[in-house]
């Protein structure tokens, strides 16, 4: 019988590339992950890795077991869920994982909704950037976790997760105030000549800014990182350049700040990983995370350009 401990760590060899990579998303040494994964080659009884070079490479039955990993992580998750669901009470420890805007907006109220309705869950929330969620998930360091995508950038499907739709919004182009209208142009267009304030290298929000505008045609000049939104804000507002602002991190827009509603859409989703979906847990955060939601609509439905 093949360790299923084993066969994770192939599974993540296969996504990150090399030992060590394995080793430090395992808080183990390189080392001891060649000398399990040479343990699990002995178990199959057949050549899992390939040396080239100084790097190690999958043969094609390793990447076979790797795409029975993925079922069989699944389906433990699966069988979790039912052994959970017999119990009495709905006791667990949920790791939620979200991104800083709706750690502000949505999460509060999915938070106390709970609490109400599931006093023993015992929950903890951390704030991460989209990026590195689906990682989190695997390693079981979330157990759900709020991400999002914009539709000029889908993200590719994650093969180790589930997700269900939340909110689709409205992306703004913040300008600062005094700006001039150019009802002729494009916002983002309009905007080639400004200084911008993108996020952080490596964010997502970095590189969807980024691509807006190389799909409008021309590379920002970049005067500012910032990786809150409301920072943001405050730089736009004091005469420092222009940044893209989806409304869900938009409260109380300052009369500084003038916002363009672009065509773009920012989509948020619940995530958790494959096979956990019927996890009463699992199930109780989600229907809390879409109350939360469904109450943004209703505030929001005046946008914050008209408001």
């Amino acid at each position: 019988m093949l360790d299923v401990r084993r066969l994770v760590l192939l599974r993540d060899l296969a996504r990150l590339g090399t030992i060590a990579a394995v080793a430090q998303a395992h808080a183990y040494t390189p080392s001891a992950v060649s000398q399990q994964l040479a343990a699990l080659q002995r178990e199959a009884g057949t050549r899992l890795l390939e040396r080239t070079g100084r790097r190690v490479s999958l043969t094609s039955t390793a990447t076979a077991l790797v795409q029975h990993t993925e079922v069989i992580l699944a389906a433990l998750e699966a069988a979790d869920a039912t052994v959970a669901a017999a119990r009495t009470g709905l006791r667990a420890s949920v790791r939620i994982g979200a991104f800083p805007s709706a750690v502000r907006t949505l999460l509060p109220a999915a938070l106390a909704t709970l609490a109400r309705d599931h006093p023993a869950l015992d929950l903890m929330i951390s704030e991460l950037d989209p990026v590195d969620m689906p990682a989190a998930l695997r390693s079981r360091q979330l157990d759900v976790a709020l991400l999002h995508d914009y539709d000029i950038a889908p993200t590719l499907p994650d093969p180790t997760v589930n997700s269900i739709a939340l909110l689709e919004e409205t992306v703004f182009l913040a300008v600062p105030g005094s700006t001039a209208d150019n009802a002729a142009a494009e916002p983002i267009s309009a905007a080639r000549d400004a200084q911008w304030i993108l996020g952080s290298p490596g964010t997502l929000c970095h590189s969807v800014a980024l691509h807006a505008c190389q799909l409008a045609g021309f590379t920002p000049a970049v005067r500012h990182h910032a990786d809150d939104f409301t920072a943001m804000l405050a730089l736009v507002a004091a005469g420092q350049g222009v940044a893209l602002i989806p409304q869900l991190a938009i409260a109380q827009p300052s009369p500084q700040v003038r916002l363009l509603p672009l065509a773009m859409r920012r989509r948020t989703r619940v995530a958790y990983r494959r096979g956990a979906g019927g996890h009463p847990a699992v199930l109780a955060c989600v229907s809390a995370l879409r109350g939360a939601t469904t109450a943004f609509r209703d505030w929001s439905r005046l946008s914050p350009s008209d408001s």
